[in-house]
C-alpha cells in the first residue's frame, strides 16, 4: 500500500490527523512526500487489520525491533 492508500483506509486526512495529533496540512504533504516513520509505527498494528492483511507491520523497516514479538519461532 502506498502512502495515500494508508490514509484513505483510516477515512482519509482529517481522520489521520486527528489520531496522530498533527495538522491535515501535514497529512496532505505525506501523499506526495510518504508518511514519516512514527507515525508508521503508531498505526501499524490497526493498519494491519484495516486493510485486511494488504498491509502488513513487517513493511517496516527494522519491524522486527520494534515487534521482536512477531518474528516466528520465538
Amino acid at each position: 500500500m502506498n502512502t495515500t492508500e494508508i490514509i484513505d483506509c483510516f477515512g482519509g486526512t482529517f481522520a489521520i490527523a486527528r489520531r496522530c495529533g498533527v495538522t491535515p496540512s501535514a497529512v496532505s504533504q505525506w501523499r506526495n512526500n510518504g508518511m514519516p516513520g512514527d507515525k508508521l509505527v503508531l498505526l501499524a498494528a490497526e493498519l494491519e487489520k484495516k486493510s485486511n492483511g494488504a498491509w502488513t507491520r513487517k513493511e517496516i523497516p527494522n519491524w522486527s525491533q520494534i515487534w521482536p514479538d512477531k518474528i516466528v519461532g520465538m
